[in-house]
């Protein structure tokens, strides 16, 4: 059975921007202006930090980006 990885995301409301890391992924810390950016990051960044922490991946890597972001209404 293949592991999912994952990862976390808070928005940032002072740098306007969305701010990922992961415990399953070591050295995983990047932002992105919007969770589509974001994705497209993880994408590249987590097979890369796996591999350059010794776990050599079998094919896709799948990972579950879980998000956070606390708004107030009128």
């Amino acid at each position: 059975m293949q592991k999912t990885y994952f990862v976390h995301a808070l928005w940032d409301e002072e740098a306007r921007v969305w701010v990922a890391s992961s415990d399953d992924v070591p050295g995983l810390a990047t932002e992105a202006r919007n969770s589509e950016e974001l994705l497209e990051k993880l994408k590249q960044m987590i097979p890369e930090l796996l591999e350059a922490n010794g776990t050599r991946a079998e094919g896709p890597v799948a990972f579950e980006l879980l998000t956070r972001r606390f708004e107030f209404a009128a």
